[in-house]
């Protein structure tokens, strides 16, 4: 009987990944195995193993062991995409892949992406059809990254991303997910359906909950649009006149009113903000210069509301700092006591970093 090239092509594949994983075992094992004198990454990389033998002392299922495999393996090849990209900031952009391409909102799309590129920002879409199709068409490839999603409709790549380097494909919602959050510096959101959505409140939510780095998120429409207003509309009547969120929280997206707006809220909120992050009991700013004295009093008192104890001190890198980021060493801080809980405050806080300084 004759072969079949197709069976013959997978078995030569499945012989290779076994010898590179009896490699990387062999190469890696002696290392890991050793305990004292490991990096701080060797160390959590054999809790990582540690955790995956857990799965066998627990019997967990073998449906189980695929998700969690498979969830790692794609992050793991995911992470590796966007490492060479790292010190570009990146917008993650949502809107409907049932947008046609000469639609007002499609267009609008691929100027906005223009223009951020243009502004020296990546963009990164679900890599489908419509408002993804047409941001990656403005933004060009090489400004651009692909995440898309294993569906039996609507999402092959688009063809201004297909074959790139840059697109990842995911089997599993929530990874993409995390993809997209993590990745991005800022998030635009266009007229969609319930993926888009999703997509957006979960942005807010996390940024809401500190579970993500503050970013700006912008609600952008074709010009004349209602899509945002009305949404807007929705969450003022439903939410927060019945109190289900707080006034603040208003401040964590914006709707700007055309695209050069739009593209000016997201270049404009790094400005004087560069990043932050927590170091013990101590929330950071980094700033791309000093403030003026007189700057960090006004700010220590008008947002003591989210200080807990003390104000706000003007400092270099801390020494946790300098050990896991030494890159960013040069870099002013702000650091202050937060309360972890006012994050549309701290959204107005940054604001006005960007304004006064």
């Amino acid at each position: 009987m004759a072969a079949i090239p197709g069976k013959d092509a997978a078995a030569v594949r499945s012989a290779r990944a076994r010898r590179l994983r009896k490699s990387l075992l062999a190469e890696m094992m002696p290392r890991l195995l050793q305990e004292d004198g490991l990096t701080r990454e060797e160390a959590l990389v054999r809790e990582m193993m540690e955790t995956s033998c857990r799965l066998l002392r627990d019997r967990a299922s073998l449906g189980d062991v695929k998700l969690l495999n498979a969830a790692l393996r794609e992050l793991r090849y995911a992470l590796s995409v966007f490492a060479p990209h790292r010190q570009v900031r990146k917008v993650s952009v949502f809107g409907s892949a049932r947008t046609p391409q000469d639609a007002p909102a499609a267009q609008t799309a691929h100027e906005f992406a223009h223009q951020i590129a243009e502004a020296g920002f990546m963009i990164i879409t679900g890599a489908g059809p419509g408002i993804m199709e047409a941001a990656q068409k403005g933004a060009g490839r090489e400004r651009s990254f692909g995440v898309n999603i294993r569906l039996p409709f609507e999402q092959s790549a688009n063809e201004f991303i297909r074959n790139d380097p840059k697109l990842v494909t995911f089997r599993y919602f929530f990874t993409r997910k995390l993809l997209f959050v993590k990745e991005a510096d800022a998030v635009c959101l266009f007229p969609g359906g319930f993926g888009t959505l999703d997509e957006g409140y979960e942005c807010i939510t996390l940024v809401q909950t500190g579970k993500s780095k503050p970013m700006p998120i912008v609600c952008l429409d074709r010009p004349g649009g209602t899509y945002w207003k009305t949404w807007r509309r929705t969450i003022e009547d439903h939410l927060l006149r019945r109190g289900l969120i707080s006034e603040q929280d208003m401040s964590l997206f914006s709707l700007p009113s055309s695209i050069e707006e739009a593209v000016a809220e997201i270049a404009g909120f790094y400005r004087v903000y560069h990043s932050s992050r927590v170091v013990e009991d101590d929330f950071v700013i980094r700033l791309v210069h000093r403030l003026d004295p007189d700057v960090v009093r006004a700010l220590a008192g008008d947002f003591a509301d989210i200080i807990v104890g003390g104000g706000i001190e003007q400092r270099d890198a801390l020494p946790l700092e300098r050990e896991q980021e030494p890159e960013l060493n040069d870099l002013p801080r702000l650091v202050f006591r937060f309360d972890r809980a006012g994050f549309g405050r701290l959204r107005q806080l940054i604001d006005r970093v960007n304004r006064d300084g």
